[in-house]
């Protein structure tokens, strides 16, 4: 048996566990920069506040509704998931942390207990121990265990948190209620291609035939329809701690439009990622940066990135700052405002299997310095050493006007109790 554990509007949650005036009331979490809406109590939902929805553009409903809006923190929301899926491996050692409030279970041997009764203990411990409500659903497969989760949700009041498709009859009912733009794994591209063959349900998905949807829809969306039948086809994956893709994205605090002033952004960009390579024993050997205009200014809109493959693999700050400089040279336009730019290194290699060049023998001569630059600044924390073509007096501080406290992760910051 699978579950499928979710935190239910997690952000909001962790606010309102070290601010519990705000339960029972609307409440917002905005994305970096103070962007846009990423995380929805249920009474702003009820206020048809939309996910995504542009902060400046809803500044009235905001202050008419009296919701309250909070900044992205992201150093509590971290320490608040570890705390979660730290108590789910009471319950199995089979975990795949799937996201920052989801994970998925497999329970072993399930017939010898009661997974029920177990989820629903889960769930009250994991309420009591951090304050955070979750939803648990219960299937053969992960697939079906989503749909379960989120049945579960809906119908919190009926299911109490929980849910479980432990029948024939249940996993029917539970696929013919969902739409096919829900089925998790069917993108917006596949669902209407589906729906253009009237197939408007994850039940009919399931009746089609193993050809077509191998022909038209690869393996993958084979081994989905196998897993909605109630087969498991999709495996619990290990936990990977290693990052595929790496980026570091930001929005500018104002536009810019001189070329040095995007340079030093990007290479302070670029930096960070090689930081985050070395961080997890990583190398990488290309890298993709972009750079985009004010998408709310109607007048000179532009978008542009470019692919840079790197002479050798590699996570020094020094090669990976300078392609990246490079790069935005190549598609950067005069005269325009931009208003965010971003560094992704891509081909991402584990640091025992680095790829050597035969033209280049010196390509281990920046790793004793990045060694030694990463202490440093782990000693004496930040960024006390930087590159000569960053700014040296400028740290980079994203908006975050309405920060709450960091009551689990800084000294300074802790509840206090009187």
């Amino acid at each position: 048996m699978f579950g499928l554990i979710d935190c239910n509007n997690f952000y909001v949650s962790c606010e309102r566990v070290f601010q519990p005036i705000f339960n029972q009331k609307p409440v917002v979490v905005l994305s970096n920069n103070d962007g846009c809406v990423i995380s929805r109590s249920n009474e702003a939902k009820k206020l048809k506040i939309p996910m995504g929805a542009p902060a400046f553009k809803y500044k009235n409903e905001f202050k008419n509704y009296n919701i309250k809006v909070f900044s992205s923190n992201y150093a509590l929301y971290g320490d608040m998931s570890r705390r979660v899926m730290s108590i789910l491996e009471y319950y199995t050692p089979n975990v795949e942390i799937y996201s920052i409030d989801e994970a998925f279970l497999k329970f072993n041997n399930s017939k010898y207990f009661n997974v029920v009764e177990e989820s629903y203990k889960m769930r009250k411990q994991i309420i009591q121990w951090t304050g955070i409500p979750v939803s648990v659903g219960l299937a053969p497969t992960k697939s079906l265990a989503k749909i379960a989760n989120k049945i579960a949700k809906k119908f919190n009041t009926k299911t109490l948190g929980v849910y479980a498709l432990d029948s024939q009859e249940k996993i029917t009912k539970a696929l013919k209620w969902t739409d096919i733009e829900d089925v998790w794994g069917i993108g917006r591209r596949q669902s209407k291609l589906l729906r253009s063959i009237g197939i408007k349900n994850a039940f009919e998905f399931t009746s089609l035939s193993d050809q077509w949807v191998k022909k038209n829809m690869s393996i993958v969306g084979l081994r989905l329809k196998k897993d909605l039948s109630g087969l498991p086809f999709i495996k619990l994956e290990e936990i990977r701690s290693k990052k595929k893709s790496i980026a570091t994205t930001r929005s500018f605090e104002s536009k810019l439009s001189r070329l040095a002033d995007i340079e030093e952004r990007i290479s302070t960009f670029a930096t960070s990622c090689a930081e985050k390579l070395r961080k997890q024993s990583s190398y990488c050997t290309s890298l993709l940066v972009f750079l985009r205009s004010d998408p709310f200014k109607k007048d000179k809109q532009y978008s542009n990135s470019l692919v840079v493959n790197l002479p050798y693999s590699t996570n020094s700050s020094l090669i990976i700052s300078k392609q990246a400089v490079f790069a935005i040279r190549k598609i950067f336009k005069p005269g325009i405002d931009y208003k965010k730019a971003g560094v992704l290194v891509l081909d991402i290699r584990p640091e025992d299997n680095r790829q050597l060049n035969l033209f280049e023998s010196d390509i281990t001569k920046h790793d004793k310095l990045m060694k030694a630059i990463d202490n440093i600044n782990y000693r004496y924390g930040g960024r006390q050493i930087k590159l000569g073509n960053q700014d040296l007096r400028r740290v980079w501080k994203m908006k975050q006007e309405k920060l709450s406290p960091k009551f689990t992760t800084l000294l300074n910051e802790i509840i206090r109790v009187k």
